[in-house]
This record gives structure tokens, sequence and C-alpha cells, in this order.
């Protein structure tokens, strides 16, 4: 079940909010935790017993844990391998099982002996629920949080169905205190409406809009790849899954505050970013400071010198493309990544700081390569990354801009112009302002946020295309 589906709007959600505040504050989270296992389990129902499993191990060994990891450390870190060991062995089974049997089968003479497994499907959001029932774990055993006793409240927090299927990854300690103790006001809820609506927006009418786009464009330009079309095919994948993703985390936070939880946020417009190491600290934040904190300082960070340094960057880049899919073109997406980074930490970024003009310089660096880094993290065929890299440059193309594509991109100006304004801070700003000038427009807001909630339900029950990228991750 996602958010952006009549089942979830007007079945589940209602009546999740009924439910929620119709049961005493002490029976909450146990409601909050029966209603999220429904959740996740709508679709697949066996895999809530994999869930479970999951989250008694974590609280069971967080006993252990939290009693000896002042004590008696090397017992606490037996029992830390263990916890992550039972939790990851599921997300290992399930999403690279296949993987591995698939590329062992291409090895001369294996073929026969190594067989995929049918039906082998990935749970939904395991990639997520993993790592914050790790980050638990792992802050146990540094110390920095106390030991969960109530396995009700513990369970609701890995299960919370805001922010399962997508995160923002929630680190424990973060949202330990909202357990037991959180505040229900109208403001807080109505906030939470607010944000809501707007990520639905985001997602229904610019998300899907983008790939609506990008579908046919990819289609009608696969046998006449052209400069425009394959520009416009990276842009319109570029604004689709920034529309789709920080949707639903906005949908996620909303949908927090209904309950009571704070999220932090998980986008700040990455498309702003100078460089392509400021946009890892605007996209998809809540992924980046998990790895930071939980594999690269670990590993030294950068204060063994920039050799380790590099190293330390090279391992957290192949498990951040590893993490996103089972499939090499996350590998070389996160290849890809890692080799930017290198550079701009020995060369660019001190080139970028000196004036406007190379700060202008490493803006559209940062666009562009991100764009193109889209392209292999979308394509698994890794001979259609090629294509498209070539058609960027007009290597391959039968024109520069075919009156086809020309036209089609005509079409989509408008779409385009939209898109690229509203990834940007401008129309709040504008807002802001225009409600300053006019006090009376604070009245209206909620109106017009009614009027583009229907304008989303109707794109919503209309639509007949309307993927949701990291669903599957």
């Amino acid at each position: 079940m996602v958010f952006s589906t009549p089942l979830f709007l007007f079945g589940y959600l209602p009546l999740a909010l009924v439910l929620y505040y119709l049961v005493p504050f002490k029976l909450r989270n146990g409601a909050l935790f029966a209603l999220s296992l429904l959740f996740y389990g709508w679709e697949e129902p066996i895999y809530i017993l994999i869930m479970l499993f999951s989250v008694t191990v974590a609280y069971l060994t967080g006993y252990p844990i939290g009693k000896y990891c002042e004590t008696d450390k090397p017992r606490a870190r037996r029992w830390l391998i263990l916890s992550i060991g039972l939790n990851l062995i599921w997300l290992l089974f399930f999403k690279y099982t296949n993987f591995f049997i698939e590329n062992l089968a291409l090895i001369p003479g294996l073929s026969s002996i190594f067989k995929p497994i049918e039906g082998l499907t990935l749970p939904v959001g395991i990639s997520f629920y993993t790592f914050q029932i790790m980050s638990y774990s792992i802050d146990l055993y540094r110390g920095h949080t106390e030991t969960q006793k109530n396995y009700v409240a513990f369970g609701t927090y890995v299960a919370l169905f805001p922010q399962l299927i997508a995160g923002p990854i929630v680190r424990y300690r973060d949202v330990n205190d909202q357990l037991t103790e959180r505040e229900h006001t109208m403001d807080k809820f109505a906030s939470g409406v607010h944000r809501f609506t707007v990520g639905f927006a985001k997602k229904l009418l610019l998300g899907d809009a983008f790939a609506a786009l990008y579908a046919y464009l990819g289609t009608s330009g696969e046998f006449e790849p052209s400069v425009l079309g394959a520009w416009v095919m990276m842009a319109a994948y570029t604004l689709h899954i920034y529309f789709d993703f920080s949707g639903y985390s906005d949908m996620a936070i909303g949908l927090g505050r209904l309950i009571g939880f704070e999220f932090l946020e998980n986008f700040n417009y990455p498309y702003l970013a100078s460089s392509i190491t400021d946009f890892w600290r605007r996209w998809h934040m809540s992924l980046s400071s998990w790895f930071r904190e939980y594999v690269y300082i670990p590993l030294g960070g950068n204060r063994k010198g920039l050799g380790r340094q590099i190293f330390n960057m090279a391992v957290v880049w192949l498990l951040t493309g590893f993490w996103h899919g089972a499939a090499w073109n996350f590998v070389l997406w996160g290849i890809f990544y890692f080799i930017l980074l290198v550079l701009e930490k020995t060369v660019l970024l001190k080139f970028f700081g000196q004036n406007k003009v190379t700060a202008a310089l490493g803006h559209i660096w940062a666009l562009v390569l991100v764009g193109i880094g889209w392209m292999i993290f979308d394509h698994t065929d890794l001979s259609e990354v090629w294509v498209i890299l070539q058609s960027l440059v007009g290597v391959g193309t039968v024109a520069i801009a075919p009156a086809a594509v020309g036209y089609e991109v005509l079409r989509a100006l408008p779409l385009l112009l939209i898109g690229v304004i509203a990834a940007t801070p401008l129309p709040a700003r504008l807002w802001g302002k225009i409600k300053k000038k006019w006090a009376g427009l604070t009245l209206l807001e909620p109106v017009l946020m009614i009027l583009v909630l229907i304008l989303s339900i109707a794109a919503m029950v209309s639509g007949t295309y309307s993927p949701f990228l990291y669903f599957n991750f």
C-alpha cells in the first residue's frame, strides 16, 4: 500500500486516525503498531513475520547490549554482531540472493548449478526498517541511547506506517522521547494536513507528469536518438525523481504530525547544490547521515589521512549504490559518485569557491552530472545508458532536434518551467511575501490547500501511470 492511492486516502488513513484518537494515550502505541502491521502486510501478509522476527531480535539483544556497553565492551560487541547479523540476513537474502546467483551462473560450467530462486520478491520497505533497527542496536552499543523495555513501543518505532515504505530513515534516538510522550494539538494536526497535501500534490501533479513525459520520450526516441530528446529525457527524470521522492517524504512528515511525531527533513532543495558534495548534503539526507554516522566515521572518516579517507569514501559509496538495488547499474552509480566526490575533495571544491563565475560553473557541473547519474540509476541495461550519453553530445544521433521531438518538447515546456521553479524555494518565499503584504490571504490558505488536494485526488483517480520508485527499495 502506498500513500498515493484511493485505498490509503479514503480507506486506511481515516480508519487509522479514528482508531488512534479513540483509544486512550497509553494504548495509542499499541494501536499504531497494529495499524502499521496491517499497512505493511496488506499485499504480502507473510512478510509481517519477518518484520516481527527482526523487531524481536533487536528488542531482546538490546538488553545485553545496553547492560554491557560500559562494563564489558567485547561482550556487548558480540551481542551487537548477533543483532545486526540476524537482521541483515533477511535483507541480504531477499534483495541480493538472485543477483549473486545470476552472476555466478555466467561463469562457464556453473550455469547448470546456479539457478535463480523463482518467486523471490523483496519485502516492501525492508531496506529502510533494517537500517532503523541497526541504528538502535549501534546507538545502544555506543551508549547514545537507553534500552527500550517496552516491546510495543519499539515495534511501533520500527513499523510506524508514515515512514515505513520510503523513509525518511528515522534513528531511534531521534524519536525515543516521542514514543512515550508526544504533543497532539490542532495546530500540529493542521500543519500535518498542510505538509501531506503539499507532498501529495508534488507526487501526483508533478512527479507523475514528469514520469509520463520521461516514459514517452524514452519510447518514442528509442529508434531516433537526438540531442534535444536526450537532454529533455534527462531533465524529465531528474525532476520526476525529485518530486516523486521528496513528495513522498513530505507526505510521511505530514502523516507523522497527524499522530504527534516530528521526523527530520529529508530534502533541502538539492538542485540548488553548488557541487556534488553539496548535493549529497541536500538529497535523501537521512540516508546520507546514516552512512556517515554508522559507516564512514567508524571507518575513520577523514581523521587518518587522505588515502584512508578516500578508501572510506569508496566503501561508503559502494554500499550506497548496492543499497539502492541488486544490479550493476547501481554499483556503477555508486562508483560514479565516489569518483566525482574524490575529484571535488582533492581539486574542484577550491576552484568552485573562488568567485561568482566558478560558483556558477560548480552549479552547472552538479546539475549535469546529477542528471547523468540518474540515467545510470534508471537503466539496468548499461548499453542504453551509453546510447543516452552519446546522444547528449550528438554522437550517433539522427538529428539535433527532430521535428517530432521538438514538437513534444514545446508541448512539455510549460510543465518543465513549472517543475524547475517548483524545485526551488522561490514559490514558498513568494507566497510568504504576498501573505505579509495582504494578511487576509492567510485566511484563504486552507481554501487553496483544499483546491490543491481536490486537483491531486482528481489526478490520482483519473491517472493510469503513477510509479513510485523507492517503493522497490
